[in-house]
C-alpha cells in the first residue's frame, strides 16, 4: 500500500520517500500508527532525520513520510526490518487502493535510474551532462529569440528578451532535450549496456 522511492548518495546519505493514501474515517488512526512507527525509525543505525507531509484536511488523506539515513545499508535495514514490516501489517486496514505517487526534487527527475537496482548517477555526472546540455541552448536561443522579440518591438538584450530565452531554454530542457539526452547518455551516466 505505499510507494518507496530511494536514491543514494554519498555526500547526502540515502532518502525514501513513502507516500499512503489513508482510507476515509481513519486520518486519526493512521496519525496515531505513525506515532508509533516514528520512534522506532530513529533508533535504527544511521538515521540522519525524518518529516512528515500530511494531507490537506477536506481535500486530501495522502500522507508522505520523508526518512534519512547516512547510507543505503542503513536506509535498506530499516526499510526490510521486521519491526517496520509489523508497523506496515498493522497499517494496511488504515490505507486505501495503491494511487500512490513519487516525489522528486531538484533536478534529479531528469536522472531517474531506469531500473530500481540501479544507482542515481554521481552528482558530476549530473552536473557534467546537464552543462553539456545547456551550453548550446544559451548559445543558439538568443539567435532564434532576439529576432522575434524586435519583430514586436523588444531589444534583442533587454530584461524581457532575456526572459523569453530563459522560458524557452527550461522548456526545451523539461519537455525535449534532457528526457532524450538522459536515455542517449544512459550508458555513461548508469554504467548499463544496451
Amino acid at each position: 500500500m505505499t510507494q518507496v522511492n530511494t536514491t543514494s548518495d554519498t555526500n547526502d546519505g540515502a532518502t525514501a520517500v513513502i507516500t499512503a493514501n489513508v482510507r476515509e474515517g481513519y486520518v486519526q488512526d493512521y496519525e496515531n500508527w505513525l506515532n508509533e512507527i516514528q520512534p522506532i525509525c530513529r533508533s535504527y543505525p544511521g538515521f540522519l532525520d525524518s518529516q512528515v507531509i500530511r494531507p490537506i484536511a477536506g481535500l486530501t488523506r495522502t500522507f508522505t513520510f520523508v526518512i534519512r539515513f547516512d547510507t543505503i545499508a542503513n536506509l535498506r535495514n530499516w526499510l526490510e526490518s521486521k519491526d517496520r514490516k509489523r508497523l506496515i501489517e498493522k497499517a494496511r486496514l488504515l490505507m486505501s487502493h495503491d494511487d500512490n505517487y513519487k516525489i522528486q526534487s531538484g533536478l534529479e527527475f531528469w536522472f531517474t535510474p531506469p531500473t530500481n537496482d540501479v544507482k542515481v548517477p554521481a552528482r558530476w555526472k549530473q552536473c557534467l551532462l546537464t552543462w553539456s546540455a545547456i551550453y548550446p541552448l544559451v548559445l543558439l536561443v538568443p539567435l532564434a529569440v532576439n529576432p522575434v522579440m524586435r519583430l514586436v518591438g523588444v531589444s534583442g538584450t533587454g530584461k524581457v528578451s532575456i526572459l523569453a530565452g530563459t522560458i524557452v531554454i527550461c522548456g526545451l530542457m523539461t519537455y525535449v532535450v534532457m528526457p532524450h539526452y538522459t536515455k542517449l547518455m544512459k550508458r555513461w551516466l548508469y554504467g548499463e549496456r544496451d
